[in-house]
């Protein structure tokens, strides 16, 4: 396969589960022309409780390819959970109850005395 500025050897990897095929994924090894130096570019399916990545590894000869294969399970749960501990701590700042006890010790603090009604 010939890109604007690299050629490459391009896999097609079909993934079934039992009958039903699942994804049809394309890794790559790409030769860049100025750097001569191979890369690899790995091809990814992405689902919310499993993550299937695919990469080219070494050309074994005649037209043989050794393959990498990680299947990563819920990698999309840790930024889900990210994203809800974020929100969490959103909600929690917005919370009035901490804005006046935060102003009751800053008031104690500097010795003004000013009452805050809650």
């Amino acid at each position: 396969m010939q890109g604007p500025n690299y050629t490459a050897y391009e896999g097609t990897i079909q993934v079934f589960d039992d009958d039903s095929r699942i994804a049809e994924l394309h890794p790559q090894k790409r030769t860049y022309l100025v750097q001569k130096m191979p890369m690899t570019e790995a091809a990814i399916d992405a689902g919310l409780f499993r993550d299937l990545y695919v990469a080219l590894g070494e050309d074994l000869g005649k037209g043989a390819w050794s393959l990498r294969i990680y299947h990563k399970p819920f990698v999309r749960w840790l930024w889900l959970g990210t994203l809800i501990m974020a929100l969490g701590g959103l909600l929690a700042a917005s919370d009035r109850r901490y804005r006046v006890l935060a102003r009751r010790a800053d008031s104690a603090r500097t010795g003004k005395g000013a009452e805050v009604r809650p």
